[in-house]
């Protein structure tokens, strides 16, 4: 089956994405279970490490996949967007791992700087496609 899209790259990093939501937002949903924590975080150490990955991922991902979408109806070359994407997805993986295993830890600070790069630099070519500016 052929991908229909104006956006095929940034529809296959939706997908991605969407489907990495599933196990983040199962995992703050199993600790809730197995706590018997409602609402909140109850004072529970791992339910809260969770809860910040899920909520943190909740929080750019989106906002960087409008950006790419944004960008690629906008011309950007695909290399741009398969690096970006790559980017993003490498910044999140990472984050997540080090925030559910331990609050603290380089691999969070870098993971935020591999997601806030694609989130700087697809709107940036979006501002610069519209003043005319890009290839």
């Amino acid at each position: 089956m052929e991908l229909v899209s104006s956006i095929p790259v940034t529809v296959i990093f939706i997908a991605v994405f969407a489907l990495l939501q599933i196990p983040i937002t199962v995992a703050v949903g199993l600790r809730r279970v197995k706590t018997g924590i409602h609402f909140l975080d109850g004072g529970d150490q791992i339910l809260l490490q969770r809860m910040r990955a899920h909520s943190n991922f909740t929080e750019t991902v989106p906002m960087t996949l409008l950006a790419m979408a944004a960008a690629e109806t906008a011309g950007a070359p695909p290399l741009l967007l398969w690096t970006g994407g790559s980017v993003l997805l490498a910044g999140r993986l990472l984050h997540y791992g080090t925030l559910v295993t331990s609050p603290f830890g380089n691999g969070r600070a870098v993971g935020m700087i591999l997601t806030l790069t694609p989130l700087f630099v697809f709107p940036a070519y979006v501002l610069l496609a519209v003043a005319g500016l890009t290839l």
